[in-house]
């Protein structure tokens, strides 16, 4: 049983315990294309990495589209600047076919904003 004293810390601890996760950062719901010599690029991995954070993840269709997923259960990416990495590689692939300043050495930046944020790459093989 807990006692008068004892009340008061666990009151406390259960008021923070309550306050976190239910919240988190703010995020832009982000979506786009990416093509490859003008084709869209099927299968490939998109990565937004903010400056602070947690990454977000997508992967594009038959037609080049991703959507951005910053949880299982949460759409979109951190808003604010991010490195974007673009990835071909895969289990059945273990040698990046895309060229290394789209992953590895990314040049690729995106600005994310609160609401909806469309985000197309236009990708040139070497």
């Amino acid at each position: 049983m807990i006692n008068r004293s004892q009340f008061v810390p666990l009151f406390l601890l259960l008021g923070l315990l309550g306050g976190c996760g239910a919240s988190g950062p703010a995020l832009g719901t982000v979506s786009g294309t990416v093509t490859l010599d003008g084709q869209p690029l099927e299968g490939a991995t998109v990565i937004f990495q903010p400056q602070i954070g947690k990454a977000s993840f997508g992967r594009t269709d038959q037609t080049g589209r991703y959507d951005m997923r910053y949880s299982r259960d949460s759409q979109g990416a951190v808003v604010g600047p991010h490195r974007v990495e673009i990835r071909l590689a895969g289990d059945s692939t273990p040698v990046e076919p895309l060229p290394a300043k789209y992953n590895d050495q990314s040049e690729l930046t995106a600005e994310v904003a609160e609401g909806e944020v469309s985000l197309d790459f236009d990708l040139l093989s070497d």
